[in-house]
This record gives C-alpha cells, sequence and structure tokens, in this order.
C-alpha cells in the first residue's frame, strides 16, 4: 500500500465520552474511515501513523439519518467508524499532553 493511501484513510478520530471510556478499559480508540477502507488497511495505517501494534480492528457503517430545516428534508450521508484495539504496553495520546 502507497503512502497516499495510507495518508487518506483514517479521516479523523472520534474522541467522544463513550470512546475515552471504552479507550481506558479496553485499549482501544475510535476512528472515522473512508467507507472503502479494509480492516487491513485500517491496521497498517494506524501502524505506520502511530507507531503502534495493533491487535484487532472492528468495522461499522454509521447509517444515513434525515434532517429537517425549514420545509425541507435532507440526508446527512452515511460513514464508516473503525474500532482499533492495541496490543498490551502501546497508547495512542492524541491530545499531545506531555
Amino acid at each position: 500500500m502507497n503512502q497516499e493511501r495510507v495518508l487518506q484513510i483514517l479521516l479523523q478520530p472520534k474522541v467522544t465520552e463513550k470512546s475515552a471510556r471504552i479507550g481506558e478499559r479496553h485499549n482501544q480508540y475510535m476512528f472515522r474511515v473512508l467507507k472503502d477502507a479494509t480492516k487491513i488497511e485500517i491496521k497498517t495505517a494506524v501502524e505506520q501513523l502511530f507507531k503502534v501494534e495493533v491487535s484487532k480492528v472492528t468495522t461499522l457503517v454509521v447509517k444515513p439519518r434525515t434532517r429537517r430545516f425549514r420545509n425541507r428534508v435532507g440526508v446527512k450521508s452515511s460513514w464508516k467508524k473503525a474500532y482499533v484495539s492495541l496490543k498490551d504496553g502501546f497508547e495512542i495520546d492524541f491530545m499531545g499532553a506531555e
């Protein structure tokens, strides 16, 4: 896999209360990824970008939702979410605190 594809796969980390709780308990991190990304590509991207070892990747597609604005009805796009489990002893620090 080329370096350009690796940089495009991970769109953003999802830092929420739920993801923080899961991260503390199970050493998992949540990312928003490209819809066509595979588990192997996600694993490779996380390992190369954050210099960690990944033990498991779980993915799911968040369904589109209908939204209303005044008299119009629209649809928010669906997107793919990935839960990445790290091996013991590895950690990702999104805040950059030292």
